[in-house]
């Protein structure tokens, strides 16, 4: 039996929540999500709140289960050329980066639509048009002092 979503490709380059949770129900719903991933690290989610060492936490499989994944270099001329071919082929772009992330790896909206014309591109942000529009909405603490930056003060 198809599912209402069966044959939609789904680009997945989100991280962490809002974005994994919205493709997720859309694989859920029957699209071939296919998950991009940082190499060597992966989402950041696989090593957070993990039960078992060594394990992608349960945290990471909860958001991104019923997805197929590849790790790829989007700041290298092979990983630029990869991309370019994944979108190419997608029916949907889903990406939740803080913003200009895209952009400034040279995929604009206009690039993005030059590769494939009746791509869908859903763009997560914190905020919308206004004062906030440029600011992050999440940024984990790396360096765990517990200070956040410039963006987080409001």
């Amino acid at each position: 039996m198809d599912k209402a979503l069966s044959g939609v490709r789904i680009l997945d380059m989100t991280h962490v929540q809002s974005g994994p949770s919205c493709t997720q129900m859309l694989a859920w719903l029957g699209a071939d999500v296919i998950k991009v991933e940082l190499p060597g690290r992966g989402d950041i989610t696989r090593g957070q709140l993990r039960d078992v060492p060594g394990v992608d936490s349960l945290y990471f499989a909860m958001l991104n289960c019923n997805k197929r994944s590849i790790t790829l270099n989007i700041k290298s001329a092979k990983g630029k050329r990869i991309l370019d071919e994944m979108i190419k082929r997608a029916d949907v772009l889903a990406e939740n980066f803080g913003p200009g992330a895209l952009d400034r790896e040279g995929f604009t909206w206009e690039r993005i639509r030059e590769l494939n014309p009746r791509i869908i591109f859903a763009s997560i942000k914190g905020f919308g048009a206004g004062p906030f529009e440029d600011c992050k909405a999440y940024e984990d603490d790396r360096t765990g002092d517990g200070r956040l930056d410039e963006y987080h003060r409001f």
